[in-house]
């Protein structure tokens, strides 16, 4: 399961479980729902800080990969692109 997954869903469970445990209480609906939202918040920055850190790793390497395959494409758009080194470039005969 990617992280990314793993962390809204926890955000998700947070705030179901917080906004079930303000159920219980006796105010206005929108007040629960704000509550909940404000306290599940607050609840993830602490203890969903590995999912939190695990995520911003995935997300950081995806980043540097689309980096290195855009940088990759525009050299080989340029004309820079270099041969592989396992096959010897091949001289074609002008007519």
């Amino acid at each position: 399961m990617s992280a990314a997954l793993k962390y809204t869903l926890g955000r998700i469970g947070l705030f179901v479980a917080v906004l079930a445990g303000l159920w219980l209480i006796d105010m206005n609906v929108f007040l629960k729902l704000m509550l909940a939202l404000v306290f599940s918040a607050a609840l993830s920055f602490f203890l969903l800080r590995g999912w939190r850190d695990e995520m911003a790793a995935e997300i950081a390497e995806a980043a540097e990969r689309r980096k290195v395959e855009k940088e990759r494409l525009r050299s080989a758009l340029a004309g820079e692109d270099q041969p592989p080194t396992d096959q010897p470039p091949t001289d074609q005969p002008s007519r």
